[in-house]
């Protein structure tokens, strides 16, 4: 283990959030006087920024911490972060004893002063759950990708009966409004095009979230505005409204459902039916009709019948997804779902799920298509694999290839010419902003 750690490196695992607060954490450690490793260059301090919403994600980080250890014997000093942290906490320890320091996702903003007290060999576990402090001590931004990550609101009081989320993250805070316009401007400053505002239920942000983006809206050299992850019960017709009305806000929303049938929202403890989702799916395509929809599902969820699935597939196809996401369901320990009978074999969930994921392929692919032609404009994010190609997205989050020499961060003026299944061509017509 290194006595004097510093390098750092920090691996983020799952979700959007985990991205922002690894950024965050990089930061912290920077500005405590500590360098970014060089990509191929062993890192003094290893963070591990974990996921424990599904199982993989969790035994990925543990197989990533017996990875650290060197040829000649030496490893970093191993901090494990975020929501494994906050669920096993000590237990991590006992279950890796490589592990220096294990910080919850509330409580990283210590992460330097622990770097600190561990030097001198001491092992250190910090769960506390403040109420926003952290975001108080974290250091101003001064660097910032085209598309930057934003938090707004943290934790969840839904208790879906399959989420570790109330556990690891805690009750929904929100953020004030007036710190979140500060660290916006100081994105866009730092060269933030897009904004995508984060949160555990984003759109339960307590002062609306619709003020909120009207709010962000007016920032000069701010494009573009998006936001996950929506439940919908609090997707107010005020939000809506904000779709049709503010040219910054996308025309994209993410509302996972989970499941298509009733009895399954039911058990899940989803404050949704399929009737009010689908109302809601109609309110915002009313406002904006060229709204791209995505989801979220679950399959496999205890007790789920064949019935429940195809109602699942209807829900699909009545929506036709721009793009979702479906997950096997995932017991995770001291939820209630964990514990209920007529579990899923894992051949079951399997099969449903190479289904469900045809279903939204196709579904998918129509959508790419209905949009060949339209004129556009894309935010370019990187390099694509052939020389002079470049990849931006579109309004509506697709990944579009075009030939153009532009640097990340530009808005090209593009028409959509072809459609893949999981991207488009574009045809560039001029740089629209820099």
């Amino acid at each position: 283990m290194n006595a004097n750690p510093k390098t750092f490196r920090v691996k983020s695992f799952g979700c959007q959030m985990n991205v922002y607060d690894g950024e965050r954490m990089a930061e912290l450690l920077a500005d405590s006087g500590m360098s970014a490793a060089g990509d191929g260059d062993d890192a003094d301090l290893v963070v591990l920024n974990t996921c424990h919403i599904r199982e993989k994600a969790a035994e990925k980080a543990y197989s990533d911490i017996g990875r650290l250890r060197r040829e000649d014997g030496s490893r970093p000093l191993i901090a494990l972060a975020g929501c494994v942290a906050q669920a096993e906490a000590a237990e991590a320890k006992a279950r890796s004893p490589m592990i220096d320091i294990v910080v919850g996702p509330q409580a990283y903003h210590r992460l330097p002063e622990m770097v600190a007290a561990a030097e001198s060999g001491r092992r250190l576990v910090d769960t506390d759950m403040p109420a926003l402090s952290k975001f108080d001590a974290l250091p101003a931004r001064r660097r910032a990708s085209p598309s930057a990550f934003l938090t707004v609101q943290e934790g969840c009081d839904k208790f879906c009966t399959y989420c570790v989320v109330p556990y690891t993250r805690g009750a929904e805070i929100s953020r004030p409004a007036g710190d979140i316009l500060a660290e916006a401007r100081a994105l866009v400053d730092a060269g933030a095009v897009e904004l995508v505002l984060l949160g555990q239920n984003v759109n339960a942000w307590a002062g609306g979230l619709d003020r909120l983006i009207r709010a962000l809206s007016t920032i000069d050299g701010l494009e573009r505005i998006r936001y996950t992850t929506s439940h919908p019960a609090d997707m107010s017709d005020a939000l809506i409204a904000a779709h049709g009305e503010v040219d910054k806000l996308m025309p994209y929303l993410h509302l996972p459902v989970q499941s298509g049938s009733d009895r399954m929202l039911r058990a899940m403890n989803r404050s949704h039916s399929v009737e009010s989702y689908l109302r809601t799916i109609e309110k915002a395509r009313a406002a904006r009709p060229d709204i791209a929809i995505s989801g979220d599902f679950i399959v496999g969820f205890p007790g789920e019948t064949e019935a429940d699935f195809e109602a699942t597939l209807q829900i699909v196809d009545a929506v036709r997804y721009a793009s979702a996401y479906s997950f096997k369901y995932s017991a995770r320990p001291g939820t209630p779902a964990a514990a209920m009978e007529d579990q899923i074999s894992p051949e079951i969930m399997d099969e449903r799920l190479q289904r469900l994921h045809l279903r939204i392929a196709e579904h998918q692919l129509a959508f790419n298509r209905s949009t060949i032609g339209r004129d556009t404009a894309i935010l370019v994010e990187r390099k694509g694999r052939r020389p002079g190609q470049m990849i931006g997205k579109s309004p509506w989050l697709q990944s579009v290839h075009v030939e153009a020499a532009a640097k990340p961060g530009t808005m090209l003026a593009v028409t959509l010419t072809a459609a893949g299944p999981n991207s488009m061509s574009g045809a560039v017509h001029a740089a629209v902003a820099a």
